[in-house]
């Protein structure tokens, strides 16, 4: 595994905040989005990005990351490359060819189903799963669900954003079975 280089977290932190837009509106009404294209669309707050997710990563010891569809891939895959583990796309149903193992989950607006391929994760492996936001914990929960039925251990949940009055951590607690949840920036 590669290690990371050394990032000032408050300062990074503070350059991620100003780079999150508030949407209203989108994609319903009563959703306040949290558009992070300005931070993508920046090479030196992505990049800080991609190290403070590296850095949990190697302390966790993670030999896999999966990246939730669809801007978990967009944070999972430099972290996967940067510490040099695999990446797995955890995707929308009907998405990935061949057998797959699927799992519904709810959405604080909707709900859908999350599946991985079925020979993705071994049961040597640690899991860190990377996501944007974490919400309701709907989809966090199903993509969690699925990599424990293939045996393999989930080290942890890492998200740049984590709705706090959403409760989405507590929905969390039976699903990671004492793995943590690693958040950036909590709103």
């Amino acid at each position: 595994m590669t290690m990371t280089s050394p990032v000032d977290r408050e300062a990074a932190i503070a350059l991620l905040q100003e780079r999150i837009r508030d949407v209203p509106g989108h994609p319903n009404p009563d959703v306040v989005f949290k558009d992070i294209t300005p931070l993508l669309a920046d090479p030196v707050a992505f990049g800080q990005l991609v190290d403070l997710l590296a850095d949990v990563c190697v302390r966790l010891g993670a030999t896999k990351i999966v990246g939730v569809e669809a801007r978990g891939f967009i944070l999972g895959a430099p972290v996967a490359v940067r510490t040099g583990v695999g990446f797995v796309p955890a995707r929308k149903a009907g998405k990935l060819p061949g057998p797959t193992l699927s799992r519904p989950y709810d959405l604080a607006y909707g709900s859908g189903v999350m599946e991985l391929k079925d020979d993705a994760l071994a049961a040597h492996d640690r899991v860190l799963v990377i996501d944007d936001v974490l919400a309701s914990g709907g989809t966090a929960e199903a993509v969690i669900c699925l990599i424990r039925s293939t045996g393999a251990t989930v080290a942890g949940l890492a998200v740049l954003l984590e709705l706090g009055f959403l409760d989405g951590r507590a929905r969390l607690e039976q699903a990671l079975a004492g793995a943590a949840v690693h958040t950036l920036i909590t709103v």
